[in-house]
């Protein structure tokens, strides 16, 4: 608990001057909120009733009132300023936080995102962050000003009637005891709610993607998918009452004893001056000590109460800080050196691809431990077009993760340019790579704006040209809006070959070394698919072009394929060299005529 503390308050340590004028102004604040009570009793003792006997001192009493009005009004004042230098320290550390865990986040390894929902890391972003809002606007300041209000209190009260003073307090620790049982029960619940809302996040986001909406439509499924929801809802629900109710009793306990308290005061301070008639003792007590006590009192266990709601929303929002701190805690599987250099551009080096021995295998993937690569070998050579073909799960598309660097070999090298892709730093080598995938992705935003994720400050023209060569220029300028036309979530407003289209012009505009098209026309028809591969075969020139293919018919023309099968390459050679040769490619060609 005390290393978590240490982390939330280095969250504020770029903030330590405004916090130290919220600290100065609460610590003010505080101070001056004492004044009114003994104020009071000077107004009882010396204005309304002095203890001579005389009538009301009205010049004593307006200088009194006018002191504790001035007060106030510093006071109130004080507090506006304070309350903007709260909100806006709060909101910033809190704003830190959530680039944090997304920057945090952006650089993890693409299998962590695999085998994560998105909606749950959605849900630490949005649900887990903001549940600790109002610890990061408020706690500092309020356990400071309450803080120092509750021992300015103390010692106020103590200097009017200790004995009084140890009739307030008597009970604290029970209380004390109590908060901390209550905490540890609340921060339970968070925790599980905090789970809870995740999972519905998680269900929102797979059940109202258009995706999922068009799934469940096609099997009518929308019943069920709502009572998926549903279930989780009550879920949730049933966790919010209990949350709510934890700390209702201790609370009404905290209540009645602020209650009782002035009233014990009353009996006791009576108990006192009756005991002190008729003899020489003094009781130290007079009206003015009474109705100021009673008002230092509620303004020590108002604070005492208020500091305890503040350690139960610490204690409860521990459980949301341990939860953005575990994925802050997360190391990335794949990272760059510190020595990691520039991939080489050299003539002959740039574009250069070799797989010497690689072995790889997906964590958990198969309970035979078979690996997804077996110690697999080739050379690729500037502007080569070399394709790669085989069954479903032969390790295809491994090959093409394993170039990018989008994961990291168990074993052996993957080299670009005759570097090790491990000694190279990852963004540059990104850089210098551009994949088209079987499912092209568009963000909800205009032609133009998914074009210029390649390259953001690129001009109008250099777009046409892009969408130009991608054979989609055509296409776009026919829209009522051109290039301003909006795809739609996912790009569903336009067909597959023309968002698979618009992936080509954007991986040109990038205007990479190597290209990689894993499965880029495997989902279109045929009309689509020669449209595209005519757009595939402008963009491989000038560039070492790796294609993953099922359809042999968009690799006959390659300067060289490989069959892979098992996680072994099996064969190599031209399209006539394999035919020719009547192992597995021919087959699988034979097949697919």
């Amino acid at each position: 608990m005390a290393r978590l503390g240490r982390r939330i308050a280095d969250l504020f340590r770029p903030y330590r001057w405004p916090l130290a004028v919220i600290i100065a102004l609460v610590i003010v604040s505080a101070a001056l909120a004492i004044l009114p009570p003994l104020l009071t009793q000077r107004v009882f003792d010396e204005g309304l009733f002095p203890l001579d006997g005389g009538g009301p001192n009205m010049t004593a009493l307006g200088w009194l009132v006018l002191g504790m009005i001035a007060v106030f009004v510093v006071s109130s004042g004080l507090g506006i300023i304070q309350t903007l230098f709260t909100a806006r320290v709060g909101n910033r550390v809190m704003g830190d936080l959530r680039v944090k865990l997304f920057a945090h986040l952006q650089a993890m390894e693409l299998g962590f995102f695999t085998r994560t929902k998105t909606g749950v890391i959605q849900s630490r972003l949005q649900n887990d962050v903001g549940g600790v809002a109002n610890v990061l606007t408020n706690t500092v300041s309020n356990i400071i000003g309450n803080t120092v209000t509750v021992v300015a209190a103390a010692v106020a009260m103590i200097l009017l009637s200790w004995q009084l003073t140890l009739v307030a307090v008597v009970l604290m620790p029970v209380l004390v005891f109590a908060q901390r049982r209550v905490g540890q029960v609340r921060a339970r619940i968070a925790g599980r709610t905090q789970e809870s809302l995740s999972e519905m996040s998680a269900i929102t986001q797979e059940a109202l993607s258009v995706s999922g909406v068009l799934l469940a439509k096609t099997y009518s499924r929308q019943a069920a998918e709502t009572e998926r929801y549903a279930d989780e809802n009550r879920n949730q629900i049933s966790l919010q009452v209990q949350q709510t109710m934890s700390g209702q009793v201790f609370f009404a306990l905290v209540q009645v004893f602020l209650s009782a308290v002035p009233a014990i005061v009353y009996l006791v301070s009576g108990w006192l001056m009756a005991r002190a008639l008729g003899t020489d003792i003094d009781p130290g007590i007079t009206a003015g000590t009474i109705v100021a006590f009673t008002t230092v009192q509620s303004r020590l266990l108002f604070p005492l109460m208020a500091l305890m709601r503040i350690a139960l929303d610490l204690q409860t929002s521990s459980a949301l800080f341990a939860r953005i701190f575990e994925y802050l805690d997360l190391k990335p599987a794949i990272v760059d050196k510190p020595d990691a250099r520039q991939p080489s551009d050299a003539p002959g080096r740039a574009g250069r691809i070799e797989f010497d021995e690689v072995t790889f295998r997906y964590p958990d993937s198969r309970t035979d431990d078979r690996p997804t690569l077996d110690r697999i070998s080739f050379e690729i050579a500037p502007g080569e077009f070399v394709a790669f073909v085989g069954a479903s799960g032969s390790g295809k598309t491994t090959i093409g993760n394993l170039i990018p660097r989008l994961y990291d070999a168990e074993s052996g090298a993957v080299r670009y340019g005759g570097d090790d892709v491990k000694d190279l730093a990852q963004e540059a080598l990104m850089d210098r790579i551009g994949v088209v995938t079987q499912e092209p992705y568009l963000f909800h935003a205009t032609i133009a704006a998914n074009l210029r994720y390649a390259k953001p400050d690129a001009s109008l023209e250099e777009l046409r040209n892009a969408a130009r060569l991608a054979n989609i220029h055509d296409t776009i300028a026919s829209f009522s809006e051109g290039y301003d036309t909006v795809v739609g979530e996912r790009g569903y407003r336009l067909s597959g070959g023309e968002k698979q289209r618009i992936a080509i012009a954007r991986v040109l505009l990038k205007n990479p070394r190597v290209l990689v098209l894993d499965e880029a026309t495997s989902a279109l028809d045929t009309v689509n698919e020669r449209i595209v591969q005519h757009a595939l075969e402008d963009a491989r020139s000038g560039r070492t072009t790796i294609a993953i293919a099922h359809r042999l018919s968009t690799v006959v023309d390659a300067d060289r394929i490989y069959v892979v099968g098992e996680g072994r390459i099996l064969e190599h050679g031209t399209h006539e060299e394999l035919l020719e040769l009547g192992g597995a490619y021919a087959e699988l060609y034979s097949q697919q005529q």
